[in-house]
């Protein structure tokens, strides 16, 4: 069974990758690459490729649904996304194809076809580090997946020209998508919490969304993105997003072995991978100072570039279209920037804590739009993460009549919380400057809550760095992280699910008592 090969292969592969410190995805595109060498072996043939290829398709499909669950509108009417995305795409190609046309003696349309190829970057690989970091919300997550969008967009018009293929004029129809917002509210309410509302994301994303873009002559990528953003308001949306991870997972292996298993390079395909790899941090260098340009921080521009530092699939797709002669020499080249993109992104809290000073220094001097409050007045107690665990802790202090202001970098918790009447303010914990240049001469305690393990960490040491000497307390799930959070400084760390199991014990205690009172 050869749906048993592509298991073994990639568990396999995986776990190597992970055990010299790689994410597993560098793995899985080693696996298809192995099955590519030895696919005739195993008895693995064009068509089992083919299936290959449309399980990563329906992966790919999931995953931007899930993106689009967790993007508003409002995040890609920035200067930074449109004109940023539109100013990189345009010297990126360029630069590009001054180097193609060096290296190879092609026509100019297909150097020019191949330069647009490269200039896109990732938007399976950068949503998936950004969504495994918990920061899709974050500002930099937000900034890069709005690229991403618009570099899709740009991509899309790209392969309907070159094929000489337009939308159908029915097409106009997606203008009216807001009209169903009400409707698919409702489908979801109506859904509940089980099969149903699995069942209900994979029709959007799947059915209306990918099969429906098709037969407009539109990209099902973009019909899947569409579909979860409509979503993005609904209460119920991260609940949605969270039952499609295991299936969306298990796709996206799919995706990534199917890069592999395309076929194996020759010696021209593997020059020409390597050459373009050297001049990948030329994409991430010219990210950074266009969104400084923009008057973004060090750090925001310096996360963002990293996020956007590779190659896309979406090359991969218009070679398909345009170029099917250069399928293996993009792979190659897509393949090489994940293996170098990911370790990247997995480092780059740490890179930029490292290269702070100088970055910083490269700032414009003039207001940021994702500029951090300096001061937290009177505030008595500190609430970093305003989720479910946050918002407990910040009513139940408050109750207690005790002053308290909330932080979080996310913009629709901040709201959300805002509207409940909590004071919530913009801050992302795991930014040293942050923790540097904020004023706290009350605080004497902070409740820290973030769903991401090293960000609580992060934001320990940065608190003791800089002299607090108040209470610091924080939650975990597992034990080995809470005892790498009180190694940072933390005076207490409470396992989730033991406390809540601790708790839930000592109320039947309780009732138990008061019922033998009683008797």
């Amino acid at each position: 069974m050869i749906e048993a090969a592509w298991i073994a292969f990639a568990f396999g592969m995986g776990l190597a990758a992970r055990a010299v410190g790689l994410p597993p995805l560098v793995g899985y595109l080693g696996a298809g690459f192995a099955l590519a060498a030895i696919g005739e072996q195993l008895g693995i043939g064009p068509h089992d490729s083919a299936a290959l290829q449309h399980i990563a398709h329906l992966g790919v499909l999931l995953l931007l649904f899930t993106v689009g669950l967790k993007l508003k509108p409002s995040n890609l009417l920035r200067r930074e996304v449109i004109v940023g995305g539109l100013l990189h795409f345009i010297i990126s190609s360029l630069l590009f194809l001054s180097a193609i046309m060096l290296l190879l003696d092609l026509p100019w349309d297909q150097c020019l076809l191949l330069a647009m190829a490269l200039s896109f970057s990732s938007t399976v690989l950068a949503a998936k580090v950004l969504e495994s970091k918990r920061e899709l919300r974050a500002f930099h997550g937000r900034v890069a997946i709005g690229i991403l969008v618009i570099q899709d967009m740009i991509a899309l018009l790209v392969m309907s020209l070159a094929a000489g293929d337009l939308p159908s004029p029915w097409a106009l129809l997606v203008f009216g998508l807001p009209l169903l917002r009400p409707l698919l509210f409702r489908l979801l309410d109506a859904s509940g919490h089980d099969e149903l509302m699995l069942l209900l994301g994979l029709l959007l994303a799947l059915a209306a969304g990918g099969f429906g873009f098709e037969q407009l002559g539109l990209s099902s990528e973009l019909g899947a993105l569409a579909f979860g953003a409509l979503l993005a308001k609904h209460k119920r949306a991260t609940e949605l997003s969270n039952s499609l991870w295991g299936i969306k997972e298990m796709f996206l292996v799919g995706f990534f072995l199917q890069i592999g298993i395309g076929g194996l390079p020759d010696a021209n395909a593997l020059t020409f991978a390597l050459v373009m790899t050297l001049l990948l941090p030329l994409k991430g260098v010219l990210f950074f100072f266009l969104f400084l340009l923009f008057r973004l921080r060090a750090r925001s521009a310096f996360l963002s570039s990293v996020s956007l530092t590779n190659y896309s699939e979406f090359g991969l797709i218009m070679a398909s279209v345009v170029l099917p002669q250069w399928m293996v020499p993009l792979a190659i080249t897509v393949a090489l920037s994940f293996v170098i993109s990911a370790p990247l992104n997995r480092m780059a809290h740490p890179l930029y804590e490292r290269w702070a000073k100088r970055l910083i220094a490269l700032e414009r001097n003039i207001r940021h739009p994702d500029e951090q409050p300096l001061s937290l007045g009177d505030t008595q107690a500190v609430i970093m993460g305003m989720g479910r665990t946050g918002r407990a802790a910040y009513d139940y202090l408050k109750e207690q009549g005790y002053r308290v202001a909330g932080l979080d970098s996310d913009p629709m918790v901040i709201e959300q919380s805002t509207a409940a009447g909590r004071q919530v303010m913009f801050a992302d914990g795991e930014d040293p400057m942050f923790w540097q240049h904020l004023d706290m001469p009350k605080v004497d305690a902070v409740i820290l809550t973030l769903s991401d393990e090293e960000g609580k960490i992060i934001a320990t040491k940065k608190l003791r760095d800089r002299g607090f000497s108040g209470l610091v307390v924080s939650h975990a799930m597992y034990e080995d992280i809470a005892q790498r959070i009180q190694e940072a400084g933390a005076d207490r760390t409470y396992l989730t699910m033991s406390e809540a199991g601790s708790g839930l014990a000592e109320h039947v205690i309780q009732t138990l008592e008061k019922r033998a009172e009683a008797s």
